[in-house]
């Protein structure tokens, strides 16, 4: 089944809470709810952490909150990594790793349009974790194909977990390292990234569909905007892209509606937070009756 647009909502999953209980109650808000990450609980809730699980070479320090990597260790747990490849609960998330998916996964989701789940992906985890010459695993050329076939086979696990309790489930993949890919420092160029993702995609299951992350979360922002200057905003990028050829009500039917980013930094804790996903429910409620989706 495709993924459902129609500008019904959904959100990045990482959020403020420390209550996980009111983290999965507001994700539940949305029309596509998914299973939150909330670093602030606990350092196993970090996105980069929950990626690591089972991963050879992981130095994972819960006191320092650091994760980091060493090649030495790689070397000698890689061949007990590679004896459960073929063990799907071996590349799944565990309830010490995190306890919001696993409650997540305990509930009935099978009147939704449609769940999502999320995992970062191997271009973000591999410039974000250090080996042991404080330098990114996604420079190392034994490491790096190990990494895309590793996180591809969670990805998938993930996404068939979640299909059990709605066949429409679909993934993010998490992926703000990208932008360092147009860096000369990187060491890692985007054509070398576009060859490696395009083989991580063909390992996974992946439809696809735009999601318009179009709500601010930060305080300032958001105080800027209203449900008026939002809907400008949208349709005046919808309106440029039908100039160009594409149709519209094709573009609303595989799109859907989002907060624009993550935001952990807030002042205000969750506040802003919350009242983003009010917003945008509001927003995707107006739209949809103007445009006459259903």
């Amino acid at each position: 089944m495709p993924i459902p647009g129609n500008l019904l909502t959904t959100a990045m999953a990482v959020m403020p809470h420390q209550n996980v209980d009111r983290a999965i109650e507001l994700a539940l808000t949305l029309d596509i709810p998914f299973w939150p990450q909330l670093p602030r609980l606990n350092y196993y809730e970090d996105m980069y952490v929950q990626a690591s699980e089972h991963f050879p070479g992981i130095l994972l320090d819960l006191d320092q909150k650091t994760l980091r990597f060493s090649i030495d260790r790689f070397i000698v747990e890689l061949e007990d990594t590679l004896a459960h490849f073929e063990e799907p609960e071996y590349f799944d998330i565990s309830p010490t790793y995190s306890a919001v998916y696993h409650r997540f996964l305990n509930m009935d989701h099978s009147n939704r349009p449609a769940i999502r789940g999320q995992l970062e992906g191997p271009i973000s985890f591999g410039f974000n974790v250090m080996d042991q010459d404080d330098r990114p695993i996604l420079f190392n050329d034994t490491v790096r194909p190990f990494m895309f076939e590793f996180m591809a086979r969670r990805v998938n696990v993930q996404l068939n977990r979640l299909k059990l309790l709605n066949t429409n489930a679909f993934m993010f993949i998490d992926e703000p390292g990208l932008q360092f890919l147009f860096s000369a420092l990187s060491g890692y160029n985007d054509s070398a990234a576009k060859t490696d993702v395009e083989a991580f995609l063909s390992m996974i299951d992946r439809p696809r569909v735009l999601v318009w992350g179009i709500v601010p979360t930060n305080v300032e922002p958001f105080s800027k905007e209203s449900l008026d200057s939002l809907e400008i905003q949208l349709e005046t990028r919808w309106a440029a892209l039908q100039k160009k050829g594409i149709d519209r009500d094709f573009l609303l039917s595989r799109s859907l509606l989002s907060p624009a980013t993550c935001c952990l930094v807030n002042p205000d804790g969750e506040k802003t937070v919350e009242k983003a996903f009010e917003m945008i429910t509001s927003l995707s409620a107006r739209l949809r009756e103007k445009y006459r989706l259903i």
